[in-house]
C-alpha cells in the first residue's frame, strides 16, 4: 500500500538521512512524519520562522509497522516507549515506582520495527503523560486529553528498508504568519480543555496509577481498552 505522508521543517529534505535526528525523541533516533499536511504545516514553523512542508510516499507492503492505537496495545504502552525516549522528571517515590512497572509490564520490542504510527508527545501531550507517572490524572482521563487539541498520529520511520522507500516528490513553504497562529490557538485550546478536565474530582474505581501499581494490572487487562 502506497501512503503519503509529510515533513514540516525549516528545511527541503529531499533525501532524509538514516541514522540521523535526535536519539530523544518520542520513539527515538529516526524521521518523524504525518498523513495530516496542517499538522506538518505546524510543525515547520515557529514564531519568527517560516519552513516547509515535505511531501513523500512511501510503499509499506511488506514493512513491519507497529500500529500503537490497534486494539492489542494501550496508552500505557505508548508511555512506556516515552519513558525510555525522552526525559521526564522523575522525583517523588510514586514516578519512580511508575517508571519500573511500566518498563517491566508494557515494553515493546522495537527490534525489526520499521515504522510506528501512535500519539505524538509535543509540549502539552507530554505534560499530560507525565501528569498520569504522577498520578494526577487517570487512564480514562490520560486517554481523554490526548484527544484535545487534535494532533493526529504521527508516522515514525525507523528502519533503513523503510528509508531507502521513501520518494520524495515536492515541497511547499510554510508561512508563519499564518501557521504559528494557528500552532498556538490549537494549542492553547488544548491546554485549557485538560485544566476544566483536570480540576474535575477524584473518581473512585478509575485507574490511577497508584491503583495500577497496587493491583499489578497488565496489559492484557479489559479496562485499559
Amino acid at each position: 500500500m502506497e501512503m503519503m505522508i509529510y515533513h514540516g521543517s525549516t528545511d527541503i529534505v529531499e533525501k532524509p538521512s538514516y541514522g540521523k535526528g535526535r536519539g530523544d525523541n518520542d520513539y527515538g533516533r529516526g524521521f518523524y512524519c504525518t498523513e495530516y499536511i496542517d499538522m506538518a504545516r505546524e510543525w515547520a514553523v515557529d514564531e519568527n520562522r517560516d519552513g516547509y512542508v515535505n511531501k513523500y510516499t512511501i510503499d509499506t507492503d511488506g514493512l513491519n509497522i507497529l500500529r500503537l492505537n490497534s486494539p492489542e496495545y494501550s496508552i500505557l504502552h505508548w508511555i512506556t516507549i516515552l519513558l525510555k525516549n525522552r526525559s521526564f522528571d522523575l522525583e517523588t517515590p510514586l514516578s519512580r515506582e511508575a517508571y519500573r512497572y511500566l518498563y517491566d509490564n508494557f515494553s515493546i520490542e522495537l527490534e525489526g520495527t520499521d515504522m510506528i504510527i501512535g500519539y505524538r508527545a509535543d509540549d502539552s501531550y507530554f505534560s499530560y503523560a507525565s501528569d498520569f507517572v504522577d498520578g494526577t490524572i487517570s487512564v480514562s482521563r490520560l486517554s481523554m486529553a490526548m484527544h484535545l487539541g487534535e494532533l493526529g498520529e504521527q508516522v515514525f520511520i525507523k528502519s533503513r528498508s523503510a528509508f531507502d522507500r521513501l520518494i520524495f516528490i515536492g515541497s511547499e513553504p510554510v508561512s508563519a504568519e499564518e501557521w504559528y497562529i494557528r500552532k498556538s490557538e490549537r494549542d492553547t485550546r488544548a491546554r485549557n480543555a485538560y485544566r476544566r478536565l483536570n480540576k474535575a474530582a477524584y473518581v473512585p474505581g478509575e485507574l490511577y496509577m497508584v491503583r495500577i501499581i497496587d493491583e499489578e494490572v497488565r496489559a492484557d487487562d479489559p479496562r485499559l481498552q
